[in-house]
């Protein structure tokens, strides 16, 4: 079985809606609209695992916004959060190794994303503005 498809049977198996599939690029995108996930990347980019999940578009020059995702990024258990290339889309990331994938591992990486939305929902709601 290749990554790729270990990847595929995880997802499944946690529940997710796999939304589109791309064997070339070897990425799934998934949803459950119900713990904030929506349009989740999920890159088999070979050696790691990519997870990424657009949060919203932001300020990049509001210093306090920044700081404070800055200090959020200590209490997040897995993945942070980052800008993408242009500086505007704070999303969500994690990286992990593909090589010794588990079940285990892609769930607490998901879940962390699922704890931070739930934790800190009226923030997040307050960066957004």
């Amino acid at each position: 079985m290749t990554h790729f498809e270990k990847v595929k049977q995880y997802l499944q198996e946690l529940g997710y809606d796999i939304a589109h599939e791309d064997v070339i690029d070897q990425i799934y995108v998934i949803n459950a609209p119900e713990d904030g996930i929506q349009n989740m990347i999920v890159d088999c980019n070979d050696p790691i695992l990519v997870i990424e999940q657009y949060l919203f578009d932001i300020d990049s020059s509001d210093a306090q916004v920044l700081r404070a995702l800055l200090q959020k990024n200590r209490e997040i258990i897995h993945g942070a959060f980052v800008l993408d290339e242009t500086g505007k889309r704070l999303l969500f990331r994690d990286t992990l190794q593909l090589e010794n994938l588990d079940l285990n591992e892609v769930e607490a990486s998901i879940n962390s994303l699922k704890l931070l939305m739930a934790e800190y929902a009226g923030e997040m709601l307050q960066f957004a503005k």
